[in-house]
Protein backbone atom coordinates (compact mmCIF):
# COMPACT_ATOMS: atom_id res chain seq x y z
CA UNK A 1 0.00 0.00 0.00
CA UNK A 2 1.51 3.48 -1.52
CA UNK A 3 -0.32 6.60 0.11
CA UNK A 4 -3.16 6.77 -1.38
CA UNK A 5 -2.17 5.63 -4.27
CA UNK A 6 -3.37 2.47 -3.56
CA UNK A 7 -1.84 -1.28 -3.90
CA UNK A 8 1.43 -1.02 -5.78
CA UNK A 9 4.05 -4.01 -6.46
CA UNK A 10 7.04 -2.56 -6.57
CA UNK A 11 8.55 -3.52 -9.95
CA UNK A 12 12.83 -1.97 -8.92
CA UNK A 13 15.20 -0.39 -6.90
CA UNK A 14 17.37 2.28 -9.16
CA UNK A 15 19.90 5.07 -8.59
CA UNK A 16 18.06 8.32 -9.74
CA UNK A 17 20.07 11.82 -10.70
CA UNK A 18 18.87 14.94 -8.28
CA UNK A 19 18.61 18.16 -9.21
CA UNK A 20 21.49 20.18 -7.98
CA UNK A 21 23.99 16.80 -8.21
CA UNK A 22 24.23 13.90 -6.65
CA UNK A 23 22.14 10.59 -6.90
CA UNK A 24 19.10 8.86 -4.56
CA UNK A 25 17.25 5.67 -4.53
CA UNK A 26 14.33 5.39 -6.14
CA UNK A 27 11.62 2.63 -5.85
CA UNK A 28 9.97 1.99 -9.54
CA UNK A 29 5.96 0.90 -8.79
CA UNK A 30 3.22 -0.07 -10.47
CA UNK A 31 -0.26 0.28 -8.96
CA UNK A 32 -2.13 -3.16 -9.31
CA UNK A 33 -5.73 -1.46 -9.98
CA UNK A 34 -4.72 1.54 -11.93
CA UNK A 35 -2.34 2.73 -14.54
CA UNK A 36 1.18 4.76 -14.55
CA UNK A 37 4.43 4.51 -13.39
CA UNK A 38 5.14 5.65 -9.58
CA UNK A 39 8.76 6.15 -8.92
CA UNK A 40 9.36 7.59 -4.95
CA UNK A 41 12.41 8.20 -3.05
CA UNK A 42 13.75 4.67 -0.93
CA UNK A 43 13.44 7.69 1.86
CA UNK A 44 10.08 9.22 0.94
CA UNK A 45 7.80 10.34 3.70
CA UNK A 46 4.82 8.86 2.01
CA UNK A 47 3.28 6.07 4.06
CA UNK A 48 4.24 2.61 2.95
CA UNK A 49 2.93 -0.95 4.18
CA UNK A 50 2.31 -4.32 3.13
CA UNK A 51 -1.34 -5.72 2.36
CA UNK A 52 -2.97 -7.04 5.06
CA UNK A 53 -2.47 -10.94 5.16
CA UNK A 54 -5.70 -12.88 4.56
CA UNK A 55 -6.33 -13.98 8.14
CA UNK A 56 -6.61 -9.93 8.47
CA UNK A 57 -8.69 -9.54 5.64
CA UNK A 58 -10.99 -11.87 6.89
CA UNK A 59 -10.68 -10.91 10.69
CA UNK A 60 -11.71 -7.54 9.58
CA UNK A 61 -15.47 -8.61 7.75
CA UNK A 62 -15.69 -10.56 10.74
CA UNK A 63 -15.51 -7.38 12.83
CA UNK A 64 -17.42 -4.83 10.45
CA UNK A 65 -21.03 -4.59 11.97
CA UNK A 66 -19.12 -3.61 15.43
CA UNK A 67 -16.85 -1.15 13.56
CA UNK A 68 -18.20 2.48 14.61
CA UNK A 69 -19.36 4.58 11.58
CA UNK A 70 -17.28 7.74 10.79
CA UNK A 71 -19.33 10.47 9.18
CA UNK A 72 -18.54 14.19 9.79
CA UNK A 73 -22.18 16.08 10.35
CA UNK A 74 -20.84 19.36 8.79
CA UNK A 75 -21.92 21.03 6.20
CA UNK A 76 -18.99 22.89 5.24
CA UNK A 77 -16.73 21.22 2.48
CA UNK A 78 -13.46 22.11 4.11
CA UNK A 79 -14.13 20.21 7.31
CA UNK A 80 -15.83 17.34 5.59
CA UNK A 81 -12.80 17.40 3.49
CA UNK A 82 -10.42 17.50 6.36
CA UNK A 83 -12.53 15.21 8.17
CA UNK A 84 -12.33 12.35 5.62
CA UNK A 85 -8.40 12.84 4.61
CA UNK A 86 -7.98 12.64 7.90
CA UNK A 87 -9.19 9.00 8.11
CA UNK A 88 -7.89 8.11 4.62
CA UNK A 89 -4.56 9.22 6.39
CA UNK A 90 -4.44 6.75 9.01
CA UNK A 91 -3.83 4.01 6.20
CA UNK A 92 -5.76 1.19 8.17
CA UNK A 93 -8.58 -0.45 6.88
CA UNK A 94 -10.54 -0.30 9.63
CA UNK A 95 -10.59 3.84 8.97
CA UNK A 96 -11.83 3.06 5.77
CA UNK A 97 -14.75 0.77 6.82
CA UNK A 98 -15.56 3.91 9.39
CA UNK A 99 -16.20 6.13 6.34
CA UNK A 100 -18.24 3.42 4.26
CA UNK A 101 -20.32 3.09 6.92
CA UNK A 102 -20.58 6.64 8.23
CA UNK A 103 -21.04 8.15 4.36
CA UNK A 104 -23.85 5.32 3.77
CA UNK A 105 -25.92 6.09 6.79
CA UNK A 106 -25.45 9.99 5.98
CA UNK A 107 -27.06 9.04 2.81
CA UNK A 108 -29.99 7.19 4.08
CA UNK A 109 -30.92 9.77 6.68
CA UNK A 110 -30.29 12.73 3.95
CA UNK A 111 -32.81 10.13 1.51
CA UNK A 112 -35.29 10.29 4.33
CA UNK A 113 -35.71 13.71 4.84
CA UNK A 114 -35.51 14.08 0.67
CA UNK A 115 -32.46 14.96 0.40
CA UNK A 116 -29.44 13.91 -1.71
CA UNK A 117 -25.90 13.21 -0.10
CA UNK A 118 -23.12 15.64 -1.23
CA UNK A 119 -20.68 15.44 -3.91
CA UNK A 120 -18.07 15.48 -1.19
CA UNK A 121 -19.09 12.56 1.15
CA UNK A 122 -19.58 10.61 -2.34
CA UNK A 123 -16.33 11.61 -3.84
CA UNK A 124 -14.65 9.67 -0.20
CA UNK A 125 -17.11 7.09 -0.08
CA UNK A 126 -15.68 6.39 -3.49
CA UNK A 127 -12.18 6.29 -2.55
CA UNK A 128 -12.58 4.53 0.46
CA UNK A 129 -14.70 1.58 -1.38
CA UNK A 130 -11.75 1.36 -3.54
CA UNK A 131 -9.00 1.45 -1.93
CA UNK A 132 -10.50 -1.11 1.23
CA UNK A 133 -12.36 -3.17 -1.94
CA UNK A 134 -8.53 -3.12 -3.49
CA UNK A 135 -7.17 -4.48 -0.53
CA UNK A 136 -9.60 -6.92 0.27
CA UNK A 137 -9.51 -8.64 -3.06
CA UNK A 138 -5.71 -9.15 -2.89
CA UNK A 139 -5.86 -10.35 0.59
CA UNK A 140 -8.72 -12.63 -0.15
CA UNK A 141 -7.26 -13.73 -3.46
CA UNK A 142 -10.77 -12.71 -5.10
CA UNK A 143 -11.74 -10.24 -7.90
CA UNK A 144 -12.20 -6.76 -7.18
CA UNK A 145 -15.57 -7.28 -8.36
CA UNK A 146 -16.72 -9.18 -6.12
CA UNK A 147 -15.70 -8.18 -2.73
CA UNK A 148 -18.69 -6.42 -1.91
CA UNK A 149 -20.77 -9.22 -2.38
CA UNK A 150 -18.60 -11.18 -0.75
CA UNK A 151 -18.46 -9.08 2.29
CA UNK A 152 -22.14 -9.51 2.68
CA UNK A 153 -22.78 -12.93 2.27
CA UNK A 154 -20.55 -13.33 4.66
CA UNK A 155 -22.11 -10.87 7.46
CA UNK A 156 -25.51 -12.50 6.21
CA UNK A 157 -25.70 -15.01 8.25
CA UNK A 158 -24.24 -13.33 11.23
CA UNK A 159 -27.66 -10.63 11.08
CA UNK A 160 -30.00 -13.78 11.44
Amino acid sequence: MYGNSGICRVEGVSMKPQPGGGQAMYYTLTPLFGSGTVYTPVETRVFMRPVISGEEARELVRRMPQIEPDACEDTDQRTLTEHYRGLLHTYQCESLVKIIKGVYLKGKQAAARGKKLGKTDRQFMKRAEELLYEELSLALDIPQEQVKDHILQTLEPAAQ
